[in-house]
């Protein structure tokens, strides 16, 4: 090596110091400071909708679920503690438990006969008919009339010697009257019929929007390659309508489950557990309320609070979960399992 080739070749001690003067160069990110301004944003926006969430929903619910261990006549505070024998009564009462079984019942037939009908008059009005507004009011128009109103006047038709019976008879068909309310073979008919009557114009509204957000190009194509209207419902509108189905069907058990004015205004305090209609809220209201058992009837709410949750949950889990995954784009799904 000559002596101009070993002045150009850098020593070791010469390569560390320079790789360590690089290194030491390159800028460290500083740490990410909060940013209070979005959050105090946050705090200020959301803060309301939360103290109104927790005063109207959380703490009645952790209330009840207090007062549901003591013997409590709704008077003073509570000393009378009695654990779970509230609940124990409860589970043990056959009247509760038909109640519970009438409640299932209506989710059932709720779902059985609003669903169907929902579709086809949202069928019949997707479609370019001359009085399609007016129907669509008409068909909307109960749901928006009071409970109060409606259980009224159903139960005024259905006396012995209400309307439809008088109806009945002057048409010639006399042996078709019955006592509508107050015979158990039919109770819960009726009250199918008044339900689905109240709420099929909420279904019709959600199906027809979930029918106008489906592409016209799908049905174009299906036409195209040969298929008939009904084939087209069964294969393009049904399957892309199956969220909104999802979602009705969800909140349809959800109020069934709740059911109380109706069932109150039509039947009475006594004889809706006679005519085979009571639900859980109609029992909590008649053993807590009307009877000065403040104690039991809170037992009772969190008893259908927590059915009510557990068929939410069940729901989520197995059926809605399709729904909001679907809706989750692949970062989102990556960024999730991160």
């Amino acid at each position: 090596m000559t002596e101009s080739q070993a002045l150009m070749t850098p020593t070791a001690p010469a390569r560390r110091n320079r790789v360590g003067t690089d290194s030491a160069s390159v800028p460290t990110r500083a740490p990410r400071r909060p940013d209070w301004r979005k959050r105090g944003e946050i705090i200020l926006l959301a803060g309301p909708a939360l103290l109104v969430f927790v005063g109207f929903v959380i703490l009645p619910v952790m209330m009840a679920a207090f007062y549901g261990f003591f013997k409590w006549n709704g008077y003073g505070w509570p000393t009378e503690f009695v654990g779970l024998d509230n609940y124990a009564l409860m589970l043990q009462d056959d009247t509760f438990r038909a109640a519970v079984g009438h409640n299932f019942t209506i989710v059932v037939l709720s779902l059985v006969m609003q669903g169907p009908i929902a579709i086809l008059f949202a069928l019949l009005l997707n479609q370019k008919i001359r009085g399609r507004s007016v129907i669509r009011v008409l068909i909307f128009a109960p749901y928006v009339i009071a409970e109060v109103v409606v259980g009224t006047g159903w139960s005024l038709m259905l006396q012995d010697a209400g309307a439809l019976n008088s109806l009945l008879e002057k048409v010639g068909l006399g042996a078709l009257q019955n006592s509508w309310i107050a015979d158990p073979a039919i109770a819960m008919w009726s009250l199918m019929i008044i339900i689905t009557w109240k709420y099929i114009g909420f279904a019709v509204i959600l199906m027809l929007a979930g029918m106008q957000s489906i592409p016209e190009e799908l049905y174009e194509a299906a036409a195209i390659d040969g298929a008939g209207f009904w084939k087209a419902q069964w294969s393009i509108t049904l399957p892309l309508l199956g969220p909104t189905i999802r979602i009705w069907a969800f909140l349809s058990i959800i109020g069934s489950l709740q059911l109380f004015d109706l069932v109150n205004i039509i039947w009475g305090q006594y004889i809706a557990a006679t005519a085979g209609t009571s639900t859980m809220a109609t029992y909590m209201y008649q053993n807590g309320h009307l009877a000065g058992s403040y104690g039991y009837g809170n037992a009772v709410a969190v008893m259908l609070f927590l059915i009510s949750l557990v068929v939410a949950l069940v729901y989520q889990r197995f059926i809605l979960r399709r729904d909001t995954e679907g809706a989750l784009t692949g970062d989102s799904r990556k960024g999730g399992r991160r």
